[in-house]
């Protein structure tokens, strides 16, 4: 019988299979068989093992990647479902097999404050670590990577096809980039090499350790925070919020520069005494410069039957945010509103105007207001 999830699967295939070859110009079309370099084939898997696990009695293994730390029995996967125990040792089936790959505008990851008005080279494998029920790329982040289209791309194909296009950042986005973790870290390795940024749109949700290990390979850092209650993790995402927050301390003692992201869910996470706990902590752990992002509700996956986010309700996080010490706060998902922009904390004047992904006039002038001369933090050149 056609289940529903094996009914989602299918869709998500012939969705990929029927876009796929328009991706990115200059890759090759689909290949109808054996995989080569930068072609795409029907779940082309290139299994690489992983260090990030301990061994248990039995065969058994406990993934030491996220916080979910999944125990997995031989020939079982974790939650991720592209992380396998075969034989007792773990393997990652999501290296050099993205099934998503984009020259996308930066400003689309959404960074405001990373090499504006440039190219982000964009890739995404299957699968997540984490269920959210609004997510907007459900067919690939709760598919398994044999059950999508996938392009066999090394790391040193990603830098290539990177620097062939014009980009000046390598980004790890769309799903969770956790779950490809070794493919990241590689890649991060020859971007370094190549004078090529390497940033990142993640929910925050890794341990401690792999976080370090990314962190010498990061530039910066777009950050899911997705509510500010365990209780609302629990119930729309399966994880938890402490690990996040953890992630983003550890992110701001290494110094890595970071945005937030803060999709807000009508009746589930846009309380106002929420959104001005968040802020206050955000102000105050992180910093009043770090910049975030509140982000408009579209009806998607589990959540089709709530409305869009209220224009009101974007402006008052806004509001609060400001009123809490935050000095950029965006409004994403609402293209021509002013919170699109940025303004110099010093003095008002708008710095970087915007209409949705496109940068229509800049004025910085080496890291600085181009009116004033107030730095603005960021990283204005790679």
């Amino acid at each position: 019988m056609l289940t529903r999830r094996r009914f989602l699967r299918n869709c998500a295939t012939c969705a990929l299979a029927a876009t796929g070859a328009a991706l990115l110009p200059g890759l090759p079309a689909p290949a109808p068989a054996q995989a080569k370099t930068g072609d795409l084939a029907k779940g082309f898997i290139n299994p690489r093992p992983s260090p990030w696990f301990a061994s248990l009695p039995d065969k058994y293994i406990r993934c030491t990647l996220c916080p979910h730390e999944c125990e997995v029995a031989p020939g079982g996967r974790g939650r991720c479902e592209v992380r396998e125990n075969r034989d007792g040792a773990y393997y990652s089936l999501a290296y050099g097999n993205p099934c998503a790959v984009h020259a996308d505008p930066i400003e689309k990851k959404p960074f405001f404050h990373v090499l504006p008005a440039t190219r982000s080279f964009s890739i995404a494998t299957a699968g997540c670590n984490l269920e959210c029920k609004f997510c907007q790329n459900w067919e690939i982040s709760q598919a398994r990577p044999e059950d999508t289209f996938n392009y066999d791309l090394s790391p040193e194909a990603v830098v290539a096809f990177a620097g062939r296009t014009g980009c000046r950042s390598i980004a790890s986005t769309y799903v969770e980039p956790t779950i490809f973790f070794e493919y990241m870290i590689d890649i991060g390795r020859l971007a370094r090499k190549a004078s090529l940024l390497t940033v990142t749109h993640s929910n925050g949700y890794i341990n401690p350790e792999p976080l370090a290990s990314l962190c010498d390979y990061l530039d910066a850092a777009c950050i899911d925070l997705k509510g500010f209650s365990d209780d609302y993790y629990r119930q729309m995402t399966g994880g938890a919020l402490e690990p996040v927050l953890s992630t983003l301390k550890a992110l701001k003692k290494r110094k890595i520069h970071t945005e937030l992201v803060n999709l807000m869910v009508p009746t589930r996470n846009d309380d106002a005494k929420m959104i001005a706990d968040m802020c206050h902590w955000v102000a105050a752990e992180l910093g009043p410069d770090t910049p975030i992002h509140f982000s408009r509700f579209h009806p998607m996956y589990k959540l089709k039957s709530l409305p869009p986010t209220p224009r009101s309700t974007l402006e008052g996080a806004r509001k609060t945010a400001m009123d809490a010490g935050l000095r950029f706060v965006y409004i994403g998902n609402q293209p021509g509103h002013e919170g699109e922009n940025t303004f110099c904390p010093k003095c008002g004047e708008k710095i970087i105007a915007r209409l949705g992904y496109q940068v229509q006039a800049l004025h910085l002038k080496s890291g600085a207001c181009g009116f004033c001369g107030q730095p603005i933090p960021g990283i204005w050149d790679s």
